[in-house]
């Protein structure tokens, strides 16, 4: 996986490439699914939910150029996966999930596997976590119809937020570095915008995201 599907696709960061190495994706997803875990594409994990491609997840490390010393704000546990990934490349990852059954299975899992510090919070992710701002990289793994204000707001100057944005009917995996105390997200002011890939995900639902058609 990790040379065929992630080095020579561009994932060129070592420490992602070795904590990719080191998380067993088959964990992750159920038995049956075991032999399709290390397939270049999405599997589900119940709840309408999935467990994103192996690239995808190694594309969103290497954007946020985590180092190994930060704080990780991520929105959209699902798995546990990209947390556990993300766990060898931070100093401290807190996650929040809308979902309680897949909140409480992750954090078994991530428990399980020594992943001791990361923090699964059961919310809307849309609102992130203001108690515990500014966090130096922000990760969301699901498509937004725009950037929530709440997770620029709690994202500390200089760092980098990852995000899948939907325009018309395409979504664009896209990371965000916030430049400047004072932010516009219309014009953009102090904020520094690039596109990363085409990519596909479940929807950002609450209040700064997607409508929750269950509320």
């Amino acid at each position: 996986m990790v040379e065929r599907q992630l080095r020579r696709r561009g994932i060129s960061d070592e420490r992602v490439l070795e904590a990719m190495a080191r998380v067993p994706r088959e964990l992750f997803v159920t038995r049956r699914l075991h032999s399709r875990a290390y397939r270049d594409g999405a599997l589900p994990i119940g709840c309408e939910q999935t467990i994103s491609q192996p690239w995808i997840v190694a594309a969103i490390a290497q954007a946020l150029r985590l180092g190994g010393t930060e704080r990780v704000l991520e929105i959209g546990t699902g798995s546990g996966y990209s947390t556990a990934v993300l766990s060898h490349l931070a100093a401290s990852i807190v996650s929040i999930e809308r979902i309680e059954a897949l909140a409480s299975e992750a954090e078994r899992r991530l428990h399980d596997l020594g992943c001791d510090n990361v923090d699964v919070r059961l919310g809307d992710g849309t609102l992130g976590l203001a108690e515990q701002a500014p966090f130096d990289a922000i990760a969301v793994h699901a498509a937004a119809p725009r950037l929530p204000p709440a997770l620029i707001d709690q994202l500390a100057v200089g760092a980098r937020i990852v995000i899948p944005l939907v325009a018309g009917v395409a979504e664009q995996l896209t990371v965000i570095a916030r430049t400047e105390a004072d932010f516009e997200l219309d014009s953009g002011a102090g904020l520094e915008q690039t596109a990363i890939a085409p990519c596909r995900f479940v929807r950002l639902l609450g209040e700064q995201g997607f409508p929750d058609p269950d509320r």
